[in-house]
């Protein structure tokens, strides 16, 4: 075992107060030797210490007396519409709560540059970090390194340790297929994201769940970039199908491409093929024909970052509980048509 595999699974000041069932910032008041801690709970924290051999940081011991009313906030991946969005909103509750915000926005999720990053925050004196995860790397980065602040993770999947707010992706899928299955689709195909991006296995995840309930074939999913390009390149795909009659698409912008492709190909929608989104982005009503799609609420993503950042500091650690996305169904999903249904009964 390396010593930087020693040092991943390092307890943490966060992991500690978990044990003793206290806060960080209690934690941070018994290594710091101050008064106002009852003696009981300076017992089970010294235990908690002691039973994970917890080593602190100069940082973890100066945390009680940091109060700067600013926050970091760390962007990762490309600047789409959704963690954009989030991060907007992030910013307008931190400053209705009269809190000033670091924003770092990274393309790269590598462990180094993630690191130096939140490292980076943490010397401009911010009291916590909020991460926006684009995929699986930028959590694993920051997973049981001691920072002296708490991180609160905007992500769809549960990993490490971390606080941590999200959308439903799996229950948004859901419903995304349940509604193609009700108009009497049976030979639904799926356009996924990339495979390291949490909330496109999510929505995969879903995809999947639901088809195998009704002993439906989940074929091979189709693996796209988020662009509307390599949507486009699968549409191509999928118009040579003739036995589908709907795609379920991971992103609004990747189902633009597919409706360009098969419209290339002289197919309608939804006249032969239904089509649904996920996003729902600005100009989904304005696809043509509008599309139908899974609406994530951006908005109270953002605000429950920021409600979770507050609850922290405030020694509370319960998160704000999950939202469920809305299905809008417009006009790009309908029954399938009766020729092409007879060729998939």
């Amino acid at each position: 075992m390396s010593e930087h595999d020693d040092k991943a699974r390092a307890a943490t000041i966060f992991d500690v107060a978990r044990l003793a069932g206290v806060s960080h910032q209690t934690v941070s008041r018994v290594l710091n030797d101050l008064p106002n801690v009852r003696p009981a709970t300076r017992a089970r924290v010294e235990q908690a210490i002691k039973q994970l051999r917890y080593v602190p940081s100069p940082a973890a011991r100066a945390l009680v007396t940091r109060r700067t009313r600013t926050l970091g906030l760390i962007v990762t991946g490309a600047p789409d519409y959704g963690p954009s969005s989030t991060a907007l909103h992030f910013n307008e509750a931190a400053r209705d709560a009269r809190y000033a915000v670091i924003t770092a926005s990274m393309l790269e999720t590598d462990t180094a540059s993630m690191r130096s990053t939140a490292e980076l925050l943490v010397r401009q004196n911010v009291e916590a970090i909020v991460l926006i995860a684009a995929n699986r790397a930028a959590l694993d980065a920051l997973d049981g390194i001691e920072l002296g602040v708490p991180i609160v993770a905007v992500a769809s999947e549960d990993r490490g340790a971390m606080h941590r707010v999200w959308l439903d992706q799996y229950a948004g899928a859901r419903l995304a297929v349940e509604h193609l299955l009700g108009l009497g689709h049976r030979e639904i195909r799926h356009v996924g994201g990339p495979t390291n991006a949490m909330d496109a296995a999510e929505r995969l995840r879903g995809w999947s769940a639901v088809l195998g309930e009704h002993r439906l074939p989940a074929r091979e999913p189709l693996v796209g970039d988020w662009s509307p390009g390599s949507g486009y390149v699968h549409g191509r795909t999928l118009a040579a199908d003739g036995d589908m009659t709907a795609v379920f698409v991971s992103n609004d912008q990747m189902a633009l491409g597919v409706m360009h492709a098969l419209a290339e190909a002289g197919l309608s929608v939804p006249g032969d093929v239904s089509i649904v989104g996920f996003d729902d982005i600005p100009e989904a009503a304005f696809f043509a024909p509008p599309l139908t799609t899974v609406r994530q609420d951006f908005d109270a993503l953002g605000r429950d970052a920021m409600a979770g950042v507050l609850a922290v500091l405030s020694d509370d650690d319960r998160m704000p509980a999950p939202r469920v996305p809305d299905l809008i169904v417009r006009t790009s999903t309908a029954a399938p048509s009766r020729d092409r249904a007879s060729v998939t009964s």
